[in-house]
């Protein structure tokens, strides 16, 4: 018998739009904010925590020196604590989940704090990825023999890949600014109702995602120019940049009865995958394929998904590839309308997807982001 990895609890920032209300937070008193929640939260000893992992991209300024650490030590908790920062590109948060709840179920570890921050006004998207141009480095890629061996001069960003999966899976521009439309329309439905309230740890008296657009429309989204000349996708149906934090507590089942914890969700499936760098966004479809199979599950046993918003080509290619319903798909919006703050995401998503199964009283949540590189991790949690 397997040893077990829970969710005790999850907690996250409002989330901050550009030039909003977290701009000018440095990155370390951002993580630290959903840090302390979670120890009060879960009225956890936090010199019995093993370790904290966070999220890692774009590792420069306020962001660089290991944030896992830095935000720990912000948050003013016991040094002998230590941390570590994961780079997995969109995915590094999901994937520190993973690192703690693979350290959990080995028996190496008990408590794992995880999570994830990113201010993206502070640090532009892609920022690491410059950073050595004044070195005449002027990316991570382009001037390795070895890669263009293997991959020549192709043009290589997301847009390009946003647009290649419109045009492989036969997704329209008018079909992806409807499916962008439904993901404001589900978000701001769901701040409406509350549904976010339990979620957010107000910052002072920020406590409300600002992202959301309730006066976008399918005329306004038609007057947007494409990222590419020629290509299908815009601004309008690509994720926002957004500053935002949020932070998780794994447990092993000693740790649930030695510190009286309560679990909310149980690990029941981790994997990473990798498909073509070159599309890039296409892994979570041959990732979610072989996480099911390998769970021993279908595709109709998972009660909601959350699949990332990067574009909307790529959950839309997703939906048609894995024909999973799409009124489990997302139901709170995404990131369209709630922004992708890289190094947060994969933790906001979890903590999102585990209060809304709570709230329908379902069993199963799967989630999975496309990374750069042409990877995905996916992971099934189980409500309990």
């Amino acid at each position: 018998m397997r040893a077990e990895a829970y969710i005790v609890d999850a907690v996250r920032s409002p989330i901050g739009k550009k030039k909003g209300s977290l701009a000018t937070m440095h990155s370390a008193d951002l993580g630290a904010h959903v840090i302390k929640a979670l120890m009060r939260r879960t009225k956890i000893d936090p010199g019995a925590v093993d370790d904290v992992v966070f999220g890692g991209v774009d590792a420069i300024g306020s962001q660089a020196g290991d944030i896992a650490r830095t935000a720990w030590l912000v948050a003013g908790l016991p040094q002998h604590v230590p941390g570590t920062a994961v780079d997995r590109q969109c995915g590094s948060a999901q994937q520190a989940v993973h690192f703690a709840a693979q350290g959990v179920m080995s028996g190496t570890q008990d408590l794992v704090v995880v999570g994830g921050v990113q201010n993206m006004n502070m640090i532009p998207i892609g920022s690491a990825m410059l950073a050595a141009q004044p070195f005449g480095i002027p990316d991570p890629f382009t001037t390795s023999p070895g890669w263009i061996a293997r991959y020549g001069k192709e043009e290589l960003n997301q847009y390009r890949s946003a647009d290649m999966i419109a045009e492989k899976w036969q997704i329209s521009r008018d079909e992806m600014e409807e499916f962008a439309l439904q993901s404001h329309r589900r978000s701001i439905e769901a701040t409406q109702q509350g549904r976010f309230k339990a979620e957010i740890e107000p910052v002072g008296d920020f406590a409300v995602d600002e992202t959301m657009r309730g006066d976008t429309t399918k005329e306004k989204m038609a007057s947007l120019k494409t990222l590419r000349e020629g290509g299908r996708v815009h601004a309008g149906v690509a994720s926002q940049n957004a500053d935002a934090s949020a932070a998780m507590l794994i447990a092993s089942e000693d740790a649930l009865k030695r510190h009286n914890l309560k679990p909310r969700a149980r690990i029941h499936h981790l994997s990473v995958m990798g498909d073509d760098p070159i599309m890039m966004l296409t892994a979570p479809i041959p990732a979610t394929k072989r996480a099911l199979e390998r769970a021993g599950m279908k595709i109709s046993d998972i009660d909601l998904f959350e699949i990332n918003e990067a574009f909307a080509s790529v959950p839309m290619a997703w939906l048609k590839d894995l024909g999973a319903d799409p009124a489990k798909l997302n139901v709170n919006g995404g990131a369209i309308a709630l922004g992708h703050p890289l190094s947060a995401t994969g933790a906001r998503l979890m903590t999102t997807m585990l209060y809304e199964l709570e709230r329908r009283g379902g069993r199963y949540g799967l989630q999975s982001m496309c990374e750069g590189g042409g990877q995905a991790n996916v992971t099934i949690v189980e409500r309990l």
